[in-house]
C-alpha cells in the first residue's frame, strides 16, 4: 500500500475511533437505579460522618459496590445473585486484607482469587462487572494497613456495606418490576476448557502486574492489577489495543478532576455527598460510554481507597502515582490479552485440558 493510502486508512481509523469514543449508546436503564446505587453506596458514608468515622464508612462503602451485580431477573434470582456477591465480596476483601500480614502472599493470593473469581464468574454467568469487583476489594485489601486485631473490624464492616447495598436493592428491585418486566437468567452453556484457560491467563498476568508493581516499589499499587485486569479481558485484538487508549484517556482526565476536588478542603459531609454524586454519574454513563464513565470512576476510587491518607499526602503525589499504575496495568493487561486471544494458544490449552476436564 502507498504511503499516502496508509496515511488515509489511518486517518480514517481515528476518525472511527474518535467518534466511537465519543458516542452515546442508547439505553433501557431505568433512571432511579443510578438515584439507588449511590444511595447505596452513600448511606455507610454518611453514617461515618455522623459518627465522625469515614475511615470505618469507607470500608463499609466498598462492600456497597455489590448492589451494581443486580441482574434485571425476577426478584428471587437477583437476590440469590447479590448475596452470593456479598459473600463473595467479603471473602476477598478478607484474603486480601490478611495477605497484607505477610506481604510475600500478596502475589500468589491475588493469583489464586483472580483464577477462582473469574472462573466462577463466567460459570455462574455473572454480567458487568463480573470480576472486576472482587478483585479490585482483594487488592485494595491486600494495600490496607490495619493490625490483625482489626481486621474482623474491617471485614465486618465490609460485609454490612454489602448487605446493606442488598437491602437497597431489594426495595429498588420490588419498585422497578412494576415498571420494566424481568429478563430471564442466562441459560448458554459454557466451555469448561475455555474458562480454565481464560481464568488462568488472566489469573497470571493479574499476579505478575501486581509483582511488577512491587517490583518497582510502587506505593499503594492495588490500581495496577486492576487496571490490567480491565484491559485483558476485552472481547476482542482490535479492542486489546484501543481500550487502553480509552481507559488512559478517561483515567487522566479523571485525574484533573481528582485534583481539582482534592484542593477544595472537604468535610466529611462534603466527601460523603461527592462520592454519591461521583457514583450517580457513573452508573448514569457507563452504559452509554465507557471513557466518560472512566473520567469519574478515577476520582471515586482514589477517595474510596485512599481518602483516609489523603490529607496526609499531596494530591499531586497522589495523581502521578495513579497514572503511573494505569500506564502500567494498561501495558500488562495488553500483553496478557495478546496471549488470550493466540488462536495457537488456546488450541494447544484445549488440547491438554482434554485429558482431565470435560467441555461442558
Amino acid at each position: 500500500m502507498p504511503p499516502r493510502h496508509r496515511w488515509q486508512a489511518f486517518q480514517q481509523l481515528l476518525r472511527e475511533e474518535l467518534a466511537q469514543a465519543t458516542r452515546l449508546a442508547p439505553s433501557t436503564r431505568l433512571w432511579e437505579m443510578p438515584v439507588a446505587a449511590a444511595l447505596a453506596s452513600a448511606l455507610p458514608l454518611l453514617i461515618g460522618a455522623w459518627f465522625q468515622r469515614m475511615d470505618l464508612g469507607m470500608v463499609a462503602s466498598l462492600g456497597a459496590l455489590v448492589f451494581l451485580y443486580m441482574p434485571n431477573t425476577a426478584l428471587m434470582h437477583r437476590m440469590l445473585t447479590l448475596m452470593v456477591c456479598a459473600s463473595g465480596m467479603t471473602a476477598c476483601f478478607t484474603l486480601g486484607i490478611l495477605s497484607h500480614l505477610v506481604p510475600a502472599l500478596m502475589m500468589p493470593v491475588l493469583i489464586f482469587i483472580t483464577v477462582l473469581v473469574t472462573a466462577l464468574c463466567r460459570l455462574g454467568r455473572v454480567g458487568p462487572p463480573g470480576n472486576l469487583f472482587f478483585i479490585m476489594t482483594a487488592a485494595i485489601g491486600a494495600y490496607t494497613p490495619v493490625p490483625l486485631a482489626a481486621i474482623p473490624q474491617m471485614v465486618g464492616l465490609l460485609a454490612m456495606g454489602a448487605l446493606l447495598a442488598c437491602l437497597m436493592a431489594f426495595f429498588y428491585s420490588v419498585y422497578a418490576l412494576r415498571r420494566q418486566p424481568p429478563v430471564p437468567p442466562p441459560s448458554q452453556p459454557v466451555d469448561l476448557h475455555q474458562t480454565a484457560f481464560e481464568a488462568l491467563v488472566i489469573g497470571t498476568f493479574v499476579g505478575a502486574s501486581l509483582a511488577l508493581a512491587q517490583l518497582l516499589q510502587l506505593p499503594k499499587a492495588y490500581w495496577v492489577p486492576v487496571s490490567c485486569l480491565a484491559i485483558i479481558q476485552a472481547p476482542s485484538l482490535r479492542a486489546i489495543w484501543v481500550k487502553p487508549i480509552h481507559r488512559l484517556v478517561g483515567t487522566a482526565i479523571g485525574l484533573v478532576v481528582a485534583w481539582a476536588l482534592l484542593l477544595v478542603q472537604m468535610d466529611a459531609w462534603t466527601m460523603a455527598f461527592t462520592m454519591m454524586g461521583l457514583t450517580f454519574l457513573i452508573e448514569t454513563l457507563i452504559v452509554r460510554n465507557y471513557t466518560f464513565a472512566a473520567v469519574f470512576i478515577t476520582p471515586l476510587t482514589i477517595l474510596l481507597a485512599e481518602a483516609a491518607t489523603l490529607m496526609q499526602t499531596s494530591p499531586s503525589l497522589v495523581m502521578q502515582a495513579r497514572l503511573i499504575d494505569t500506564v502500567l496495568g494498561c501495558a500488562m493487561g495488553v500483553a496478557g490479552g495478546l496471549c488470550l486471544h493466540n488462536a495457537a494458544l488456546r488450541a494447544r490449552a484445549d488440547r491438554l485440558f482434554s485429558h482431565w476436564l470435560p467441555r461442558a
